[in-house]
């Protein structure tokens, strides 16, 4: 099975607009089942009725999709928010140990 494993690191995921592809995803999945209800009875004279409740069941999925994207796009902007804080927070302490006044710092004498 030597010849089946990669030879290279696989490359970072891509991140992008994700909510607004779910979204228009599962808008595409509705709209294609409102265009195929009205000629259910040609699906089902052809025994294609599945076409369109796969319609259906895709935009139900992707009602899913849309919460848990949602949620997931949620949690990494308050990850990222909590590690600027804490950036922030670790920039401040190491700024507060200078000293404050010339009497600490042996000048003056």
């Amino acid at each position: 099975m030597a010849k089946w494993t990669p030879t290279h690191e696989a490359p970072e995921p891509l991140e992008g607009p994700v909510v607004a592809t779910i979204i228009g995803g599962t808008i595409l999945w509705f709209v294609m089942f409102l265009v195929q209800v009205p000629f259910y009875s040609w699906f089902d004279e052809r025994d294609l009725t599945w076409w369109v409740w796969t319609c259906l069941a895709g935009a139900g999925l992707g009602l899913i999709g849309i919460w848990y994207v949602r949620g997931r796009d949620a949690a990494i902007k308050r990850s990222l928010a909590e590690k600027a804080e804490q950036t922030e927070a670790g920039a401040e302490a190491g700024a507060g140990g200078a000293p404050s006044s010339p009497s600490d710092s042996g000048e003056g004498k």
